[in-house]
Formats: C-alpha cells, structure tokens, sequence
C-alpha cells in the first residue's frame, strides 16, 4: 500500500475513533447508572484524546499501542473505540498469539472501568467486551489473510510474467535458430554448386562451345533453384501471425536423396550411392527431410574442402529398425589450386541440433583410416 494511502488512513482513524469516544462519553455522562464527576469527566476526555492520537502510530508499534489504549481504557469510556481499532490493527501486523494475549486485558479493563464508573454490576460488562475484542481479533485476522493473499496472486501474476517472457524470447531465439539452419541447409549446397561451376569455367578455358553451354545453363539452373529456395524461406520470415501460407518449394524427401547425389556429380564431385531402403518415398517426412541435409551437408564440405576424393554415401533402415546416413570421403592428397568457397563453420553445429531435435545420433569426424565421416542414426 503506498505511504500516502497509509497515512491518510491513519488520520481518519483518529478521527472516527475520537467522534464516536465523544458519543460513548455523552452516552455515560447521561446514564442514570453513573454518576461522573467533572474530574472523572476531564480524565476521561483527556485519556481518550490519548490514546485516539496513538492510533497514529498503531502500524510502527502495534503492540505498544494496543497495550497502552487498553490500559488507558481501564479510566476512560471514550477510549473504547480506539483500543478496539489498536486490537484489530494488532491482528493485522502481528501473529494471532500476542493479539489476543493483548484482548486478555480488555476483560479485567472492563471490569475496573466499571468500578471507577461506580456502577453496582460490574461483571456484566464482562460478556459484550469478549464479543466486541473476538470481533476486532477477528476482523483484523480476515484483512491480514486478505492482503497476504493478495501479495501471493500479486507474486503469482509477477512469476507467471515473467515466465512467459521468458518463454517468449526462448520461443524467439529457437524460431531464429531454425531459421539460420534452415537457411544455410538450402542455399550452402546451392551457392556452393554455382562457385564450383564457375571454378570450372575458370580454369578450363578451351572447352568446346557445347560443355560451355552446359555449364552455363547448369549455373543459371542452379541459381534458380538457388533464388527459389530464398524467397521461400524469407515468405516464412515475412508471414504474419496466424496466417498460414503454403510452402512454393517442395519439402525435399528420403527419395530426393538420389536426385542430390546426381546433381553433385554433375557439378564434377566423384560420389558413390548405395540407397538399402525399401520404398524410401513412404518414409514420414521429417525423417526423410533430415536425413536429405544430413547428406546435403556432408556433400557440400566434401565439394568445398575435398574436392577431386570419391566420396560414398550410404543410407540404410527400415521402419521400427531406424535409418542409418554415412557420408565417406578420403582426406586431400596435395594442395588444390582452386580457391574453395568460404564457410561459416555452422553447417556441422546445425546437422547436430537437427539430429538431436530428432532424437538421433550424430557423429562426425576423422576415422582410424583418416577418412572424415559423417554418421547419423535417427530413429524410424
């Protein structure tokens, strides 16, 4: 609650605490059951200005101003209101323990406050001060429980924010991940096909005009396919939220394999195939699509750092006995005048959140043999 809401609640407790103690003195000085002198009178006005000012203080020292507005209360009618607030104030700030060890003390206040009054039945006072202290404990308690709940939704709806922001920038940062995989996996291979072809054309320079020809419509292929593949992973980055747009490239699939294997050759790499899988067009999507980069991938550093090796490609399973993909290739013998495409070194990083997204297991690197291998087995 902030400092201002407090105070002004303090000051209008003073102020109804004194207004209704000036009407419960009135009401005694005019009870035919008392009689009040003027000294008893002043006592008791001043008494209850007393402890009617405390109540200023009720939330710094709760217990201290229960104690004194009741032992004050003991001589003095129009305190009673004032320490019924004090008792209830105490209830709020304190454990129920001490406020109602501090209502303890009303009973006997009540019965010397009657004494002092002069009045003949003094223990029939006995019974509305239990109710009227139960009341105050109790109403005290009720806000306590209200405003500690409070607290705890307040903390609640704080968690929950804060959980869902960071939810949030996870769910960010794992879309940009897909996204920058996703990228690499379908323009690498591409552009590395492009710098391929045009290395040829650059160091074989009196081909005759047909194999000229050739090249030049399989680098303007290849860049279309190239171009293609971009403007469908940057449609995904320009989609609005909830709409859905159809993909305009076709998802490559466990049967494309053999269709990328003929590609690489094409562009001059040297590439065994061995495909033991039956009916690979029925393999579920995910699966075949993973597996298609794993060998994407692994063919597009073979064209790029070990151009001339043969590499061999084996991608072997079957349902309920999962898929195995290996890509071989010996290391380079001597150095290569060509310049190989430059890379970000990410394409391995990305194969092995794709295959771990999966539940598989990828392994690469060098061999006892020196070969560099790249093995994936993915669950089917």
């Amino acid at each position: 609650m902030p400092w201002p809401r407090d105070r002004t609640v303090d000051a209008g407790a003073v102020v109804v605490a004194a207004m209704l103690g000036a009407i419960v003195l009135r009401f005694t000085v005019d009870d035919v059951a008392t009689s009040m002198t003027t000294g008893q009178i002043t006592t008791d006005a001043v008494l209850g200005a007393v402890c009617c000012t405390s109540l200023w203080w009720r939330r710094r020292w709760p217990v201290g101003v229960a104690v004194a507005c009741v032992l004050l209360g003991a001589f003095s009618t129009s305190s009673t209101v004032a320490g019924l607030l004090a008792l209830s104030s105490l209830a709020v700030h304190r454990p129920v323990r001490p406020a109602a060890l501090v209502a303890g003390l009303f009973l006997p206040s009540a019965v010397v406050c009657s004494i002092w009054l002069g009045r003949s039945n003094t223990w029939s006072v006995l019974l509305p001060t239990l109710a009227t202290a139960a009341a105050a404990i109790a109403w005290g308690m009720f806000v306590r429980a209200r405003r500690e709940l409070l607290a705890s939704l307040r903390e609640r709806a704080r968690r929950a924010e804060a959980d869902q922001a960071l939810r949030a920038e996870r769910a960010r940062l794992d879309e940009r991940t897909r996204i920058a995989r996703e990228m690499h996996d379908v323009l690498a291979h591409r552009i590395s096909l492009v710098a391929l072809h045009a290395g040829a054309l650059e160091v074989a320079r009196d081909l005759p005009p047909d194999q000229v020809r050739e090249s030049a419509a399989l680098l303007r292929s290849t860049a279309h396919q190239a171009l293609e593949e971009l403007r469908d992973v940057i449609g995904v980055l320009r989609e609005e939220p909830g709409e859905g747009s159809a993909s305009t490239v076709p998802q490559p699939t466990l049967a494309d394999i053999p269709r990328l294997v003929e590609e690489t050759r094409r562009s001059g790499a040297k590439v065994d195939l061995e495909m033991e899988v039956d009916e690979p067009a029925a393999a579920p999507g995910p699966l075949g699509r993973d597996a298609y980069r794993i060998v994407q991938e692994a063919l597009t550093n073979v064209s790029k750092h070990a151009q001339g090796t043969l590499a061999h490609v084996r991608v072997a399973g079957a349902p309920n006995h999962g898929l195995h993909v290996s890509v071989r290739n010996p290391p380079v013998v001597g150095a290569d005048a060509r310049i190989a495409p430059p890379g970000s070194g990410s394409g391995l990083a990305g194969l092995q959140e794709r295959v771990t997204l999966a539940n598989g297991v990828l392994v690469h690197g060098p061999d006892a043999s020196g070969d560099f291998v790249v093995e994936a087995d993915l669950p089917w």
